[in-house]
């Protein structure tokens, strides 16, 4: 069973969370062998406020 951790700030539609999931599980799948069903994948979004690049929030970078 694959399990996926995804970090990600937060700001992406479902749309595009649905299409990374999707995309990811295929990837996983082809490369180890594993049906999608046993591949899970958690996204974890951060709010800019919660990540610093160089010890500058992302949510100052504006």
């Amino acid at each position: 069973m694959p399990l996926v951790h995804i970090d990600l700030i937060e700001g992406r539609s479902t749309d595009q969370l649905r299409n990374l999931v999707k995309d990811v599980t295929s990837a996983v799948s082809k490369n180890t062998g594993a049906p999608a069903e046993h591949i899970h994948i958690v996204l974890n979004e951060m709010r800019p406020d919660r990540y610093s690049d160089g010890g500058i929030l992302r949510s100052d970078e504006k």
